[in-house]
């Protein structure tokens, strides 16, 4: 009687998570480039009361085994990195990356970074950065007096200065791919920074080695499907509530027990 209280319970913490998950990801629903995340669970131990084919009698076995199990709970949550959807923004210097890659930026420590919000600007100093002023990594400076910057599919950025008509290159955006991008750890500001799980960067050109490519002037959107998060909310809600009856039935079990003449 007492362990359905204590399965119950876990039932509810798993639950509450899985709230958690899907209000982070309702409030992300407009975030450039933000991924969705899953909760995933696990049952835990079993009481095994009797072994599958324990011996029953001299020549007969127990054809299945007695498990009791005692709950379950969360083992991770991971990312779903499928493609969101392209907003074209009007702004040259915002990219979207059509297919697989990370942008590289530069953290305040000097160590990557990777992200898919490609919400660029200029700073003071003309270098294309983040929103959270993070410079690309490697960095590329639009020079004063250039009139249009242009950036092409393979992430090659060029510019046309004052007075003159010819396009000049200063310099290419690269891109990073993973082996697991889902093992990448998330800091917020729309970061991911790489894991033993995740797997050593592979830096290159767009286009190139299985790399997406560039789109100039749109951004990727948040790949959260706001029907799908209701729906999760629903079953988070319900399991919950579930969960809460097993506990309150039980409670009423042990009432009667303990009121027995």
């Amino acid at each position: 009687m007492f362990r359905s209280l204590h399965i119950a319970a876990t039932g509810m913490s798993a639950q509450e998570t899985q709230l958690e998950g899907v209000a982070n990801n309702i409030a992300n629903a407009n975030t450039a480039g933000y991924k969705r995340q899953r909760v995933e669970f696990q049952d835990l131990l079993y009481q095994n009361v009797r072994e599958a084919g324990a011996a029953t009698g001299p020549t007969t076995m127990a054809p299945n085994g007695l498990q009791i199990g005692t709950g379950v709970r969360v083992v991770g949550t991971s990312r779903e990195f499928a493609e969101g959807t392209f907003e074209n923004s009007g702004n040259p210097l915002d990219v979207a990356i059509e297919g697989n890659g990370f942008l590289i930026v530069q953290q305040n420590d000097g160590t990557q970074a990777y992200t898919r919000a490609g919400t660029l600007k200029t700073d003071g100093l003309g270098n294309l950065v983040t929103n959270e002023g993070q410079l690309l990594d490697p960095p590329i400076t639009v020079p004063n007096g250039a009139t249009n910057v242009s950036i092409a599919s393979d992430g090659k950025v060029s510019v046309t200065m004052s007075g003159e008509t010819t396009p000049v290159e200063i310099g290419q955006i690269q891109l990073a791919t993973f082996l697991n991008p889902a093992g990448l750890k998330a800091l917020g500001h729309n970061l991911f920074v790489k894991t033993l799980a995740s797997g050593e960067p592979q830096q290159g050109s767009a286009g190139t080695d299985g790399r997406g490519t560039l789109l100039q002037g749109s951004f990727e959107r948040s790949n959260v499907d706001i029907v799908s998060e209701m729906i999760g909310m629903i079953s988070a809600q319900r399991g919950y509530e579930m969960n809460s009856k097993v506990i309150m039935t039980a409670d009423d079990m042990l009432r009667a027990a303990t009121q027995m003449k």
